[in-house]
């Protein structure tokens, strides 16, 4: 590929009961997207398990592990066989009683560091604020051997104040390692329109930033641990342009290893053409750290 082309890969899991499953299935998705040419992969959210989070259990706490850990230790061996950039959502350890949603960053050589999971859900089934403490590290930016990339997680996904703030630390692309679907008794009544607003508020985070934003998702139905129901997750993971346009989407409701090529110099002329970063009235957006203008 010419300077500034790149192949991304975006591996879409459905997750089994048991973690090293899971991480044995990563490592052949991994594998796939790299055989297709891919020098950066992001796997799904939390990726080693089930998508526990649907009720309120202290045992599923033994799923968390330091980080840098165990994942990836085990992942960065193969990080440094295929010469890629990696994104691995863990559940981390970080002391007794405080535990984050984290994105660890691999390339091949070793360990680049880490995101935690700054916006925290707790609605049903998405039970997030019993298992995890806010981010603390900030938004944060990867000189990664693909490309200086920004991680963000799932519910950040629908902030656009950390979509901006990750672009203006130079972010060429945005990761959303995801784990998002419906309620299958709600399904009927919301239609596609939740889904197109998951998909349509990420789209807007690349037009307003101008830079390449992918999404990686979970798929299949993983049934409530604590009582009936459960989430049919949507899949459909997704690339999207700097303006704006999907450039591959993934299948509802079965594994995929997806790749799309990117050209990161797109990002310098969509910014001449739409100079969304040189209009921005810096002087006047102070009100923003507030919580309401009442």
């Amino acid at each position: 590929m010419a300077d500034g082309e790149l192949r991304i890969g975006l591996v879409q899991m459905r997750m089994a009961d048991d973690p090293d499953t899971n991480m044995q299935r990563a490592i052949e998705g991994v594998r796939e997207a790299a055989a297709q040419g891919a020098k950066l992969v992001c796997l799904p959210e939390l990726f080693r398990s089930r998508y526990f989070c649907q009720s309120e259990d202290a045992r599923y706490f033994d799923l968390a592990e330091p980080i840098p850990g165990p994942s990836t230790a085990a992942l960065e061996p193969l990080v440094k066989e295929l010469g890629i950039t990696l994104i691995a959502s863990l559940f981390e350890k970080r002391a007794p009683g405080l535990h984050h949603n984290t994105a660890a960053v691999i390339d091949p050589s070793g360990y680049l560091g880490k995101y935690r999971k700054m916006h925290i859900p707790d609605d049903p089934r998405y039970y997030e604020k019993y298992y995890f403490t806010p981010g603390d590290l900030g938004f944060r930016v990867f000189d990664s051997a693909a490309g200086r990339i920004g991680v963000l997680v799932c519910w950040d996904q629908w902030y656009p104040e950390a979509a901006r703030l990750t672009a203006l630390k130079g972010a060429q692309v945005l990761f959303y390692p995801t784990a998002i679907g419906w309620h299958p008794e709600e399904k009927d009544a919301v239609g596609s329109a939740q889904h197109d607003a998951w998909e349509t508020a990420q789209r807007a985070h690349a037009i307003a930033n101008g830079c390449y934003v992918i999404a990686v998702n979970r798929t299949g139905f993983e049934p409530d641990p604590a009582g009936s129901g459960g989430i049919e997750f949507w899949g459909q993971s997704f690339a999207v342009g700097p303006d704006g346009a999907i450039l591959v989407r993934g299948p509802i409701d079965r594994e995929a290893v997806l790749t799309v090529d990117v050209d990161l110099r797109r990002i310098g002329t969509q910014r001449v053409g739409w100079p969304f970063f040189r209009d921005r009235r810096i002087d006047a957006y102070g009100d923003l750290t507030a919580r309401f203008l009442d």
